[in-house]
């Protein structure tokens, strides 16, 4: 795990990230191909903060620990089970991270924490500027899509409970291809689904990692940094990039 996504981390298991964060936004390149759809991940429409806000309320003290370490399982899963050809879905990956992150600081994960714990990624709220900023892609004729690691049982669920789903045309989970982004045949799915040229379909990032990923597979890619790290440092950077969901607006118009 990056010094950067353990940073999010602490922050997110504090709480404090908030929408005064100053970052830097990029033009994008002039392109021949339109944005016709924008493929987002999961996490710039969710706020995952309640996640770790709940871990520490059931183990007060231990919840950024807890946080962190779980976290970093869960990629860890994803990853080595797709490279190994053992691959198991989000879900699955999340739980088994929880339990092992549970087990190597000595927590007493009974049924319920535990449950708990996982049902909070059946509950994620839009982050604030979400709604708004989706009707505004919609209205300008863009086709909307998510292009995520998580199951389509927690992207419909969420999308449902959000009010969400008359913005998005496609739900993509990434379980489709049996394997996870940055796997380029995560990213071919966009393409599949939606059967537009990968240049024509603007993709919305999370983690710099993914701004990574689909930025090699071909995608002009935005990343709503909104922790206000720093770029990878794997030889490509997002086409733009900005905190919120309204600097993707003047992004896909360019």
């Amino acid at each position: 795990m990056s010094l950067h996504r353990r940073k999010f981390l602490k922050l997110a298991a504090a709480g404090v990230i908030g929408h005064s964060l100053t970052t830097s936004s990029i033009t994008r390149a002039n392109s021949k191909h339109k944005i016709k759809a924008v493929a987002f991940d999961a996490f710039p429409i969710f706020d995952p903060r309640p996640i770790f806000a709940l871990a520490e309320d059931l183990f007060p003290g231990k919840g950024e620990q807890l946080g962190k370490a779980w976290r970093t399982r869960q990629f860890e899963y994803q990853w080595l089970r797709a490279l190994s050809g053992q691959y198991a879905d989000f879900w699955q990956a999340t739980e088994d991270g929880l339990l092992f992150a549970a087990k190597s600081l000595k927590l007493n994960m009974n049924d319920t924490k535990r449950q708990q714990l996982m049902n909070a990624y059946l509950n994620l709220k839009p982050w604030p500027d979400v709604k708004n900023a989706l009707k505004q892609l919609k209205d300008g004729g863009l086709r909307l899509t998510f292009l995520s690691n998580m199951t389509a049982k927690m992207l419909e669920t969420n999308t449902r409970n959000a009010e969400l789903n008359q913005y998005f045309d496609h739900i993509i989970s990434t379980d489709r291809a049996k394997t996870y982004k940055p796997d380029p045949r995560a990213y071919q799915l966009g393409v599949d689904v939606l059967k537009l040229k990968r240049e024509e379909i603007a993709f919305a990032a999370f983690a710099g990692w993914d701004v990574a990923g689909a930025k090699w597979f071909g995608y002009p890619t935005f990343w709503v940094n909104r922790a206000g790290f720093a770029n990878e440092e794997l030889g490509v950077k997002p086409d733009a990039m900005g905190k919120n969901l309204i600097q993707l607006l003047e992004f896909v118009k360019t």
